[in-house]
């Protein structure tokens, strides 16, 4: 008869690892890449880490700033070098801008949060400092470079989000064919301009799409002045 085991006092028990926001994020992304954006929320985190959501808020204000830190995190997988060293400032600002877009496909869920999140760590300060000295090389003005980053990243988000909806909705493909047909079937008498434009309105890969309009923004920044105050 095997003896009676004493318990074990509360003092003997190893002691739990000190919370830390960098482990509360890193504990996000194994929930992100495990399950999903959807179960990366402060009631889950405070499960996985054995402890009650009270004690995350003095790390993490909240489910958005926590979305924020791991969609900073993940910009950590971005290559900022700009592919061949020896290439010119436009084609290193468009592999980096690709490498962007690139971790926000890899990372479907993400990518539409990424459209309202704004990720404020050394990750994304990293990304800005880098577009903003490539795009700089190219001669605009620093106001319209300024703005110009914010254009260049909303774009590759854009693209990234509506991607990952795609991939995502199962009813996705049902409405882009929906659309296909409406636009297809138009009556040239009441829609010409829809008409004249096809098959272009619908067509081009997405990264073919993505290009053009990067190269189309990095065209315009630099010839296109900032409005005027009028106040």
């Amino acid at each position: 008869m095997d003896a009676k085991r004493d318990p074990i006092s509360r003092r003997e028990r190893p002691a739990k690892p000190a919370l830390t926001r960098a482990g509360i994020v890193g504990t996000a992304l194994r929930i992100l890449r495990a399950e999903g954006l959807a179960k990366v929320t402060m009631r889950r985190l405070a499960q996985e880490l054995d402890t009650g959501p009270a004690s995350l808020y003095v790390y993490v204000a909240n489910t958005a700033e926590l979305h924020a830190a791991v969609l900073d995190a993940l910009l950590g997988e971005v290559d900022l070098t700009g592919g061949d060293v020896q290439a010119d400032w436009r084609e290193q600002l468009l592999a980096v801008l690709k490498s962007y877009t690139d971790v926000l496909f890899r990372h479907p869920q993400l990518a539409r949060s990424a459209l309202v999140a704004r990720p404020s760590g050394e990750n994304y300060l990293a990304l800005v400092e880098r577009v903003l000295d490539l795009l700089s090389r190219g001669g605009a003005a620093p106001d319209q470079v300024a703005w110009g980053l914010d254009l260049l990243l909303q774009h590759a988000t854009a693209v990234a989000a509506e991607h990952a909806t795609q991939e995502d909705s199962p009813a996705s493909q049902d409405d882009w064919n929906a659309l296909s047909r409406a636009v297809h079937g138009v009556d040239e008498s009441t829609h010409p301009m829809i008409r004249a434009h096809l098959p272009a309105l619908l067509a081009g890969p997405v990264d073919h799409r993505l290009t053009w309009g990067f190269d189309v923004l990095i065209n315009g920044i630099a010839g296109t002045p900032l409005p005027r105050r009028t106040d």
